[in-house]
């Protein structure tokens, strides 16, 4: 088993630090707790990533991108998540927010709502979660129903991140059951400038992040502009939450080496009782814990995302990756405030602003107890021999 990164992945890391160092990391002191950055800045940085070939690198080469694989992003991931800016969407300066639901537009709905994205030009959103329906489909209320060659849509989505920029939002409503009365799901593409389309509340949360809560009014969609086949959007969605739930890993990753280099030269030059606090074997134990464990969810990460890219099924691995990487990053920028003492609790430290990130992270894209229940009933029910991760 060759557990070493290959050599062009190694030489991106090397390039994505340098473009994080110079370009992102001057962008902290005013944006850091800002849930995006101003668009001109954005479009400057965008363009620069374009010019370096870092843009789309995820996407497939016949949308025009480079086709990289999830592990090599698992790495871009963990450099730009050193930065605190852009907090909630890092990734966007590098590669469109899209996700694998309109990666299988064909035609006219390719050219009309994929490649823009990919081009940048335009953003779209993510529109699952209601306040009665998170993880479990079966309450949602948002319906759609066929009138001619028309579906009307009505419902209320909440904590969507980005609608309030987006030119089009990947809807998921119920457009009937089937014959067990388990309630079927379709995802629509819906333009934000259409009538009966409205942001209403927007959510100042803990972590950077402001999501906004979608309003559908008898919304008229083209049937044209339902995604896949009638019935079949949680599959879509689930495909989503996977990618969503895996890239949790190197952003956590991320994240956490930050906290722990601060924590170990904080540790080395606090003088206490006339000894460095490194000298301390409780202090030397948080930072032996912390840089394990990050150890273990790098490993962990890069094993489903080497899943993912041999098209095999990574769907509980996602999950486990989810669970422990962001479980690890609260327990390690925990300790690295604590270590600090009280210059920890201080906004002069980028502490805070990763902890705050950090608790927001065990319950966005699947709590941590859902990902509890999909790693649990996997092992329940026997289907992998009772190894998981073999």
């Amino acid at each position: 088993m060759d557990f070493a990164l290959p050599e062009e992945i190694v030489l991106l890391r090397q390039s994505v630090r340098r473009f994080v160092d110079e370009e992102l990391m001057p962008l902290e002191a005013d944006y850091k707790d800002a849930p995006d950055i101003p668009d001109d800045d954005r479009t400057r940085l965008q363009r620069k990533a374009m010019d370096l070939g870092f843009w789309a690198m995820e996407l497939p080469e016949s949308v025009g991108g480079a086709d990289l694989g999830q592990l090599a992003m698992c790495v871009v991931y963990e450099e730009l998540s050193r930065c605190l800016v852009p907090a909630f969407r890092a990734q966007t300066i590098f590669t469109p927010y899209l996700g694998p639901v309109l990666l299988g537009l064909e035609g006219e709905l390719r050219e009309r709502f994929l490649m823009p994205v990919v081009r940048g030009e335009c953003r779209t959103c993510f529109a699952l979660t209601e306040p009665d329906a998170g993880s479990d489909p079966s309450r949602m209320k948002t319906s759609a129903r066929k009138d001619g060659d028309h579906w009307i849509l009505n419902g209320t989505k909440i904590f969507i991140s980005g609608a309030n920029k987006s030119a089009f939002a990947q809807v998921f409503a119920k457009t009937g059951q089937d014959a067990d009365g388990r309630p079927l799901i379709s995802c629509f593409l819906v333009e934000m400038d259409r009538p009966g389309v409205s942001l209403g509340q927007s959510f100042d949360l803990m972590s950077p992040d402001k999501p906004w809560e979608l309003v559908l009014d008898n919304v008229e969609v083209p049937a044209a502009q339902l995604v896949g086949e009638e019935g079949r959007g949680w599959e879509l969605a689930r495909s989503f939450l996977d990618l969503g739930r895996l890239v949790h890993g190197p952003k956590a990753i991320g994240r956490a080496e930050r906290a722990l280099a601060h924590a170990v030269a904080y540790a080395k030059e606090r003088v206490t009782f006339g000894q460095p606090l490194a000298s301390r074997q409780a202090i030397q134990w948080m930072i032996a814990d912390s840089a394990v464990e990050i150890h273990a969810a790098r490993m962990m990460t890069y094993q489903a995302a080497w899943k993912a890219d041999q098209g095999e099924d990574f769907h509980v691995e996602a999950s486990a990756v989810k669970l422990f990487a962001d479980e690890m990053l609260m327990r390690v920028a925990d300790r690295a405030i604590q270590i600090h003492g009280g210059i920890g609790l201080s906004r002069e430290l980028p502490l805070e602003n990763i902890y705050r990130d950090a608790r927001s992270r065990l319950i966005t894209e699947g709590s941590s107890e859902m990902q509890r229940m999909i790693v649990g009933a996997e092992m329940i029910s026997g289907r992998r021999g009772g190894s998981l991760f073999c």
